[in-house]
């Protein structure tokens, strides 16, 4: 009896053993399926690929953007344009990017406004020329074409100025010339009036002479010797 009793606890302990290999096994198996399942969204979420950015859709929006607002501020009235240049000028001041550079450049470089500064203009697109790669195609080539822009009419400006320089300079010789000779002139006539003056008074002189003589003849020839 004690045999048996000792036998069949012996195989209880090993059905206990046995029993627990197996819900070790089976816990560990649950694990990794845990922790397969817990991975499988981060990695289809690692593996996902980007969104694809339509980066001519964007160039696009941003150049019929800069466009709106240069129509606007051609349309506005004085007091609007002023707020829609310095609404410009604010955001490039706050926010530095080569997109609000470029818009205010392109309102400074408008015309037909009291803010309109074509210097400042030409400085702000050449630095944005100078770094094409910040700008995206469409307001690269349109930064390129409001600096051809720009430039030709400061050229057009300064010879406009050195031509008005030229004439006035021009008028400025005649004016002096006319003065000079009209100067001369009035000399020449003082000069004349007062040898007209003198010959009037040589003759006069002359002309007492004679009638004084003429006054003494008469009563000397009536005089017997």
């Amino acid at each position: 009896m004690r045999h048996r009793s000792a036998s069949s606890r012996a195989a209880l302990r090993e059905g206990c053993h046995a029993a627990h290999g197996v819900a070790l096994v089976a816990a560990c198996w649950m694990g990794a399926g845990l922790a397969s399942c817990a991975l499988a969204p981060a990695e289809q979420q690692n593996n996902r690929p980007a969104p694809v950015v339509d980066r001519d859709a964007a160039s696009a929006s941003l150049l019929a953007a800069h466009v709106v607002v240069l129509e606007k501020l051609m349309q506005a009235q004085p007091a609007e344009q002023a707020e829609i240049l310095e609404a410009a000028h604010r955001d490039y001041s706050l926010a530095p990017t080569p997109s609000h550079q470029l818009r205010y450049a392109l309102e400074l470089a408008a015309p037909g406004h009291a803010g309109s500064n074509l210097p400042e203009a030409e400085r702000l697109l050449r630095e944005l020329i100078a770094t094409p790669e910040t700008l995206v195609p469409a307001e690269r080539a349109f930064a390129y074409l409001e600096l051809q822009k720009v430039d030709v009419q400061l050229t057009l400006a300064a010879e406009n100025r050195t031509l008005q320089d030229s004439a006035a300079h021009a008028d400025r010789e005649r004016l002096t010339t006319a003065s000079r000779r009209l100067q001369t002139e009035i000399d020449e006539n003082a000069k004349l009036r007062k040898d007209l003056d003198d010959a009037h008074a040589k003759l006069d002189a002359i002309t007492n002479i004679e009638r004084s003589l003429n006054d003494r003849k008469p009563s000397t020839e009536g005089h017997t010797p």
